[in-house]
C-alpha cells in the first residue's frame, strides 16, 4: 500500500510539473489570490487597513512610517511607507473608496504586476513632489497615490475616447479642497495628479502605437520611463541640498 500511495504522489507531482500547476500548497494559494479580479487593489487596501487598525495600538507608528524629507534620506522606505498611515479615520476611509472604486478598472487594463509597479511610483513620485514644495513638512497617507489613479483613469479615457465628466468635476472639487483647506499637502496631491496623468495618457499613447505587443510592455515600458523621471527629480533634490 505504501508503495502505492507514493507512486500515486510521484505521479500528481509529475503531473502538476507537466501541466504547470504550482507544486506547493503556497503556491496554489498564491495561484488562487491571482486569478480573483483585483487582487493587487485588494492587497493594497488589506495592507493598508491593517496598518490603520495598528494606528490605534499603543506606539507611534505614525512617526516611524511618514514621509519627512530629513529622516527618509537616511530611511528610504518612507518614500512609499509613508502611505500607509493616515491622519484619520475619514482620511484613511477617502482614500480606501477611490481606490476601490478606480484600482480595479486600471488593473484589469494594464496588468497586475504594472498596476503594482505604478501606485509605487506614484507614490514615491508625490513624495518627491513634497521635498521640492515642502521639504520640512512630514506627509501621511494614501492621497498622491490616489490622486494619481485620477489622473491614470483621465488619461487612459482622453486616449481612447472622452473622459466622463463626473471624474472631472470629482478631481476639480477635491483640488479645490486642496488649496481650500488647511494642513492638506498639496505637493503631494498635485505631484500624484501630475505622475497619474503622465502615466495615464503614456500608457494610452504606448498601447495605439504598439498595437501588436501585449497591454502589459506598454505598461512596463511607460511606468519604467516615469521612474526614471521620478528618480532623476529626486537626484537633483539632493544635489541642491549639497
Amino acid at each position: 500500500m505504501r508503495e502505492l500511495r507514493t507512486e500515486q504522489q510521484s505521479l500528481q507531482r509529475a503531473s502538476r510539473r507537466a501541466s504547470g500547476a504550482p507544486r506547493t500548497a503556497v503556491g496554489r494559494r498564491a495561484r488562487q489570490w491571482l486569478a480573483q479580479p483585483a487582487p493587487v487593489t485588494i492587497a493594497i487596501f488589506a495592507v493598508t487597513a491593517l496598518v490603520g487598525v495598528l494606528q490605534i495600538l499603543p506606539g507611534d507608528l505614525s512617526s516611524s512610517l511618514l514621509f519627512f524629507l530629513p529622516y527618509s534620506l537616511a530611511e528610504p522606505w518612507r518614500f512609499v511607507t509613508y502611505a500607509l498611515v493616515h491622519a484619520g479615520v475619514l482620511h484613511f476611509a477617502f482614500n480606501m473608496l477611490v481606490l476601490w472604486m478606480t484600482g480595479p478598472a486600471i488593473e484589469e487594463r494594464i496588468g497586475r504586476l504594472p498596476f503594482l509597479a505604478a501606485y509605487l511610483v506614484s507614490v514615491a513620485g508625490a513624495a518627491v513632489a513634497v521635498s521640492w514644495f515642502t521639504p520640512l513638512s512630514g506627509v501621511v497617507g494614501a492621497s498622491g497615490g490616489i490622486y494619481a489613479l485620477f489622473g491614470m483613469l483621465i488619461g487612459m479615457q482622453r486616449m481612447v475616447g472622452r473622459v466622463q465628466p463626473s471624474l472631472l468635476i470629482i478631481v476639480g472639487i477635491n483640488l479645490v479642497i486642496t488649496f481650500a483647506v488647511g494642513g492638506i499637502s498639496w505637493p503631494a496631491h498635485v505631484g500624484g495628479l501630475a505622475i497619474g496623468l503622465a502615466l495615464g495618457f503614456g500608457i494610452g499613447l504606448a498601447d495605439r502605437r504598439m498595437r501588436r505587443a501585449k497591454p502589459t510592455t506598454a505598461a512596463w515600458l511607460v511606468v519604467g520611463g516615469v521612474a526614471l523621471v521620478v528618480g532623476a527629480l529626486f537626484a537633483a533634490r539632493v544635489a541642491t541640498l549639497l
